[in-house]
């Protein structure tokens, strides 16, 4: 009698676990599994969907099983957005994927430029009137092309008219990216006011990030300040919960 599909479950995890199949690597296929392990193959496509479910692996369009990384990559809080990075070049992406030891590349991040109208939301955080004009810049930033999570800034007009961060070129805009070009523009950000909270996908969402059933996504919220307290930047993320750590050190404050 062949095995049910949590114990091939089980079989599968610790192989992973133990590094039979390295990060990036694709599992054997199903009819390879169901022949080695005395299964069916519905018991196997079970299996792997409680691993998907698990964040252990993904399924990848003409690849296979992909077994996902078992480190996730270190989100850094106040630390990536350092003016000592951005004024040397590097963009916020770009500092949590150095700091967990992965290489990244320009063309990690695409982007989208339109300009729209604000919603409530975003012209509560700009100080403007809903319905005002605003360039929103929207990126889906990827590793080993796979979709780690998206952002979403909205500047007003006159910010950003002119410059590369109305320009669709896929990768950042420019060196230090965003920040770098609004200090170039007299609004150098100095301020930023995070929210973050766990929510399930949308459909859409589930899609775009590649997610495996039931897996959670973190949404940031983002407003960016000058020192005189004027707003710059709002922008909203969504992140893959499984492909982040989030950490954030500070002064306790007295």
């Amino acid at each position: 009698m062949g095995i049910g599909y949590r114990d091939l479950a089980a079989l599968l995890r610790e192989a992973i676990q133990r590094g039979d199949y390295a990060e990036g690597s694709t599992l054997p296929k199903q009819d390879e599994i169901a022949a080695e392990h005395g299964v069916n193959i519905n018991t196997v496509r079970q299996a792997v969907r409680l691993l998907e479910a698990e964040g252990l692996v993904t399924p990848v369009r003409r690849r296979g099983t992909v077994v996902r990384p078992r480190m996730a990559m270190k989100r850094l809080g106040t630390d990536r957005y350092a003016k000592s990075k951005w004024k040397s070049g590097l963009v916020a992406f770009a500092a949590d994927r150095e700091a967990t030891g992965r290489a990244w590349a320009p063309g990690d991040q695409t982007n989208e430029v339109r300009l729209t109208k604000a919603d409530a939301e975003t012209a509560d955080a700009l100080g403007l009137a809903t319905g005002a004009p605003v360039y929103e810049r929207t990126r889906l930033v990827k590793e080993a092309e796979v979709p780690t999570h998206t952002l979403t800034s909205y500047y007003r007009p006159e910010d950003v008219e002119g410059t590369s961060l109305v320009d669709p070129t896929p990768g950042p805009a420019g060196r230090g990216g965003g920040f770098a070009i609004l200090t170039g523009r007299g609004q150098e950000p100095d301020t930023i006011t995070e929210t973050v909270h766990a929510r399930m996908p949308t459909p859409e969402e589930t899609q775009l990030l590649r997610l495996p059933a039931g897996e959670p996504v973190m949404v940031l919220q983002r407003t960016t300040f000058t020192e005189s307290g004027r707003p710059v930047e709002f922008a909203r993320g969504v992140h893959a919960a499984s492909r982040f750590t989030w950490t954030y050190t500070f002064k306790i404050p007295d």
